[in-house]
């Protein structure tokens, strides 16, 4: 039973969790102190055929950090660096999608898609493909020139929005048709009834999760990933193509980004290259922090990332509701990565023994002194 424990302690998992429930607990508190009920923040209502909640509302709106915190965590587990583009690719997807859905009709329509042009399928599809590019040329920096993964993605996390505010004419573009509103809210049939109960971008988001874990759990991609990840140079030996690896890491990574921006255009109804992505690279990078990741590479938990992805979210939320301003939020969020980061540091647990067995020793001393005086005594 101790072993097991220990195991339990000791697994990437139980970090994430503690956090989780944490942060769970702080909006037990908070919702019970506004709303004097403590069950409230856990209840879930099924109104006019939707599930309604805190808790689904905190699934909802993290979808979208859940999908780009999978892709994160490849890439850090591959390349032992992170790729800080994803907002901007996000941006730029959204962008490129809007403006071939409406071709030629932006400028004239008030910067307004009053119909299709192309299918809604092709849209979607050239986001994606954008998102492809996009991690194709991040990994080849990567891979092929050998550039740090940081720096070589920061080209993008500068460009890729300013390319997003040239193909959106600089505007505030908007999509007036109902169904370009369903990957970001709710599927609706023609009645304009919903035809799931759960939010769309929850379902997506699972859909990537399922799709990444099968593909790295039931394939060599998964053990080739982490083994580049720990030794590049032991991996080139035995015959694993490193470099190609990496570059396949940065396009999966691209591609979460893509479909991360599809869904934050279908939430708004469609694209502010200014905000939609803005600082979400940061929170995928606690995410995977979170998730108990080194940000050294080698081993991953694809459920830790989710995980912290969720708590994220959550703690936003509660940060929200004691009317804690945006533009604070990334104060106590930096507060949060120093915790991670010392919290993980191989450092920590000498010097914590160290101290406690430093002030056992202290506290000994005078048990043992008095013992010696009244030894003398007698």
């Amino acid at each position: 039973m101790t072993g097991l424990l220990k195991r339990v302690l000791h697994s990437r998992m139980a970090f994430a969790l503690a956090c989780l429930i944490l942060v769970l607990l702080l909006n037990v508190v908070v919702t019970t102190a506004t709303s004097g009920s403590p069950g409230s923040f856990f209840k879930i209502a099924l109104t006019n055929g939707t599930l309604n909640g805190p808790l689904i509302t905190i699934l909802n709106r993290s979808s979208e950090l859940v999908i780009l915190a999978i892709g994160m965590t490849i890439v850090v587990s591959c390349s032992k660096g992170v790729d800080i583009s994803v907002g901007g690719v996000m941006a730029l997807s959204g962008s490129v999608s809007i403006w071939l859905l409406g071709f030629g009709q932006l400028p004239q329509n008030d910067y307004h898609v009053k119909a299709y042009v192309v299918p809604l399928v092709v849209g979607l599809l050239a986001a994606l493909v954008v998102g492809l590019l996009a991690g194709l040329w991040n990994g080849f920096l990567v891979a092929k020139l050998r550039i740090q993964p940081m720096v070589a993605t920061l080209i993008l996390f500068t460009a890729g929005r300013g390319a997003a505010k040239v193909v959106g004419f600089g505007q505030i573009d908007k999509v007036d048709v109902p169904s370009y509103k369903w990957l970001g809210n709710f599927f609706t049939d023609a009645a304009g009834r919903n035809v799931l109960p759960i939010p769309t971008p929850i379902l997506v988001a699972a859909v990537v999760v399922v799709v990444a874990a099968v593909l790295l759990r039931f394939t060599a991609l998964g053990m080739n990933i982490q083994s580049v990840g720990i030794n590049d140079k032991a991996s080139r030996i035995v015959g694993l193509k490193s470099s190609q690896i990496i570059l396949l890491a940065f396009v999966f990574c691209g591609a979460c980004a893509a479909i991360a921006g599809m869904i934050a255009t279908s939430r708004i109804y469609g694209i502010d290259a200014n905000n939609i992505g803005k600082n979400i690279e940061l929170d995928a990078i606690l995410a995977v922090a979170l998730g108990g990741n080194s940000l050294g590479g080698g081993k991953f938990s694809l459920a830790g990332s989710v995980v912290g992805a969720i708590t994220i979210q959550a703690l936003t939320t509660v940060l929200y509701s004691i009317n804690v301003s945006a533009d604070q939020l990334p104060l106590y969020k930096a507060i949060v990565v120093v915790i991670i980061v010392v919290l993980q540091s191989p450092d920590l647990r000498p010097m914590v023994n160290r101290a406690v067995g430093a002030l056992g020793r202290v506290f000994r001393r005078p048990a043992a002194t008095s013992d010696l005086v009244a030894q003398e005594g007698a």
